[in-house]
């Protein structure tokens, strides 16, 4: 067969696996991500090893210090894998939840009842634990998914996807409800965007700006986008020194390669010459490149001078841009101007700036006096994230089991006919 037929023929058997899922009750969903969390335990041994064959392909290849690090996984990361499927099966079921319910004057019960979606195609590069949150919030959802992992990380993918059909066999629903494209050919890629012969029904991509690009330029179904994370921390002049200096650091180096690290720190005027040189010191001494506008390498000299692409750039590395501002305004006009709609900070003691910031800027997720690290679907109480919306359609921020439905209309009647 040639790679089309058998990617149709992989998309015709996750259409097949859809009915299955969309009625399975939430103890056999459950049952099936317990077993599933369970056969990562157990096969984490052959976890690591696969793991290791793709960190040493990477690193004769060249892949960057950011993508080694979002490929690695060592015994912490496994478990985290596996405690994530366990939190996505404590979790409520999203599928029949009624949404809302009302009587119009013809006597017409209407009632909003939530649904899976269907075939969910995901496309990622150089994150294996995405075959395990995007396995299990499809399943904990309803959803089937087919599932397109990065070749460089084939290796870690496919163990790790065999323990998730080791769950699914265990409370017996089909296998083919997550599915994994067994081959690294592009060419798989194209075929996934065309929609398999109509089989998709939402393409979720998770990856660089160029993986990302090519999906929403190419699909041929519906896309929810995950774009690039350029996350901004302001310092406020109201800022409490010892959460600026902390949150500063944690947001951009608690792990530099994920899409929530802050990328840009703008500071207030009024506190630069004081806190703002503390912040920049802290920084620096974590071992972050800071590139920075005049104004700021007037008072740090150590920063290199930063250029316009510095204010949109994702590093996912340990470097930093950072900017002057003139007060709460002035950094919301920044970020509007250069941000990606991702996560953004204020910390500050002032309620009214800090409300102001919250309220103003169009970003999925915005905090006040909090890392941009806490974005994140585990950290907001899902479990697990299949990426974060940065669109304006149907979901924003973490992507959880909630955002993996549709819904339907359920109306009931008396015997009402129209006139």
């Amino acid at each position: 067969m040639s790679l089309r037929e058998n990617m149709l023929a992989l998309g015709a058997a996750a259409k097949e696996a859809t009915r299955a899922m969309r009625e399975a009750s939430t103890e056999t969903k459950n049952k099936a991500l317990l077993a599933a969390a369970a056969a990562i335990h157990a096969r984490k041994g052959d976890i690591l090893a696969a793991n290791a064959k793709d960190i040493a392909a990477g690193k004769l290849s060249g892949l960057t210090a950011a993508l080694l690090d979002r490929l690695t996984l060592d015994d912490k990361r496994v478990e985290a894998m596996a405690q994530g499927v366990e939190d996505v099966a404590a979790l409520p079921d999203p599928v029949g939840r009624e949404m809302a319910r009302w009587m119009v004057p013809s006597g017409l019960d209407i009632a909003r009842i939530a649904t899976p979606i269907g075939v969910i195609g995901m496309i990622y590069e150089s994150r294996p634990n995405v075959t395990a949150d995007a396995g299990a919030l499809c399943l904990k959802s309803g959803n089937v998914c087919i599932l397109r992992g990065g070749s460089d990380s084939a290796h870690s993918s496919a163990a790790i996807h065999a323990a998730m059909l080791e769950g699914l066999r265990a409370a017996g629903l089909p296998e083919a409800a997550i599915t994994r494209v067994p081959t690294t050919d592009r060419e798989a890629v194209g075929l996934m965007l065309e929609g398999l012969g109509g089989v998709i029904d939402l393409i979720i991509p998770r990856g660089g700006k160029g993986l990302t690009g090519r999906v929403m330029a190419e699909a041929r179904v519906p896309v929810l986008a995950h774009l690039e994370g350029v996350c901004h921390v302001y310092i406020h002049a109201a800022a409490d020194p010892a959460k600026a200096r902390a949150i500063a650091v944690n947001a951009k180096m608690r792990r530099t390669s994920v899409c929530g690290a802050a990328e840009t720190l703008l500071i207030d005027r009024a506190i630069l010459p004081t806190l703002g040189i503390v912040v920049l010191n802290d920084l620096a001494k974590a071992g972050c490149e800071i590139r920075a506008d005049a104004a700021v390498r007037a008072a740090f000299p150590d920063a290199k001078a930063a250029n316009d692409e510095d204010w949109s750039t994702e590093y996912l590395d340990a470097v930093i841009a950072a900017k002057v501002v003139d007060g709460v305004e002035d950094a919301i006009a920044h970020i509007e101007k250069y941000g990606s709609h991702h996560t953004e900070s204020i910390v500050t003691e002032d309620k009214a700036a800090a409300e102001r910031f919250l309220s103003a800027l169009d970003s999925a997720i915005v905090l006040w006096n909090a890392s941009t690290q806490f974005a994140d679907g585990a950290e907001f109480g899902m479990g697990a994230e299949i990426g974060i919306g940065t669109g304006k359609l149907h979901a924003r921020g973490p992507v959880g089991v909630e955002q993996l439905t549709t819904f339907k209309y359920i109306v009931r009647g008396t015997g009402q006919i129209r006139p």
